[in-house]
């Protein structure tokens, strides 16, 4: 049966996705995928060679750093990236969490049996440089520090410019999640000599889900060799093959790397890093002042907050069941996503994508009719 939506034009007959991805992708990223590529042929080869380049050119990377695509969500690259790169013994990683997925980075690496020391800021605040620095002076085994740029537990946007910075001045290596926040939020890798950034196709460059890259140091790569803990995730190795030929070990998504390209041109053409991020935090202020209009408090200060996902408390109401709000607003034309957060009840609605303020204002505006059709009227945040 062919569901139908009431949302604003331009997402056909599927709903808008408010969420930090997969995200709403413009027409032509979705047309780059009617055609069939083969993944050893000549013009992929040099497709996936330019998208390489604009990449690197995208997080300022000098001629010190290579792109090295793997297939696969994000996650795959962060444990390719953690397993490839990370001490193996002696020394130690740090990682620095406030929410899921630096979590999951710890994970990773318990996984794999790798010493690491962890700060858990919880799931609604940002680490300081003091933190950092003194974690850093009393262990001297700490190599290696791994932190999120905007985590998309709460979407919290870390200081790692600050932090970068001390973390550089003691020699170490410095590692990045830019998961939620590369082609949005500036990154200048050479200038800030960070290490390694990890991000996927599917967030703020606007393509859709498939693989995810690492933008590294090659020497970093080099000392890697023989080092990862697996065939697949094996970072050096990957980069080895796509140097020698262009070709992949193991077989590419070929439709989601033509739309990817796709998305980087059109990124380009746009404006770049700098509209990009203007767009989206036109489209978080439209969100944040409609939703607190109607009574919704949010997680983050908005010194706290960035431009790619804004997180609401769950009202306590008892006629609002979030199960519910978010059938009626699909239904409506707008996919939004539960909280992700373990302490307080939430729900979390993306600002990123191809959606604007008039997107964001037919979401408002749904939202109040869903309100009053759960009849939902006291929006003071649920206790935790």
């Amino acid at each position: 049966m062919k569901l139908s939506f009431n949302g604003p034009p331009g997402q056909e007959d599927m709903p808008y996705l408010l969420t930090p991805g997969p995200l709403t992708t413009s027409r032509n990223v979705k047309l780059a995928m009617l055609a069939d590529w083969g993944s050893r042929d000549v013009e992929f080869r040099q497709l996936v060679a330019d998208m390489c380049k604009r990449l690197l050119e995208l997080a300022n990377c000098d001629s010190r750093y290579e792109c090295v695509i793997m297939q696969g969500s994000g996650t795959f690259a962060i444990e390719a990236a953690l397993g490839s790169l990370c001490p193996v013994f002696r020394q130690k990683t740090l990682v620095v969490a406030n929410g899921a997925y630096g979590d999951r980075a710890a994970q990773i690496l318990k996984r794999l049996n790798r010493p690491f020391a962890k700060i858990d800021k919880g799931d609604s605040a940002a680490p300081t440089v003091g933190e950092i620095v003194e974690v850093l002076e009393a262990d001297a085994g700490i190599s290696h520090v791994w932190m999120i740029h905007c985590e998309t537990t709460s979407g919290i946007v870390n200081p790692i410019i600050e932090i970068g910075l001390a973390v550089k001045q003691r020699g170490l290596t410095f590692m990045v999640d830019a998961m939620s926040s590369f082609g949005a939020i500036p990154i200048d890798m050479a200038g800030m000599d960070m290490d390694v950034m990890v991000s996927s196709s599917n967030k703020c460059i606007e393509g859709v889900p498939g693989f995810s890259y690492v933008l590294v140091k090659r020497e970093l790569l080099e000392a890697g060799a023989g080092v990862s803990h697996s065939v697949v995730l094996d970072l050096h190795e990957q980069w080895r093959g796509l140097q020698a030929n262009g070709q992949f070990r193991f077989t590419p998504p070929t439709h989601a790397l033509v739309a990817f390209h796709q998305a980087l041109k059109e990124h380009e053409a746009q404006g770049g890093v700098a509209a990009r991020g203007a767009r989206y935090a036109r489209n978080a202020d439209a969100l944040i002042d409609g939703m607190r209009e109607m009574g919704f408090s949010t997680l983050l200060d908005d010194n706290m907050a960035g431009p790619i996902i804004q997180t609401f408390l769950t009202p306590r109401d008892p006629n609002f069941y979030f199960e519910s709000f978010y059938k009626a607003l699909r239904k409506r034309g707008f996919a939004i996503y539960p909280g992700k957060l373990t302490k307080r009840p939430s729900f979390r609605i993306g600002t990123i994508g191809q959606i604007d303020e008039i997107v964001i204002a037919a979401a408002l505006a749904a939202v109040r009719e869903v309100l009053g059709e759960m009849n939902v009227t006291d929006l003071a945040p649920l206790e935790s």
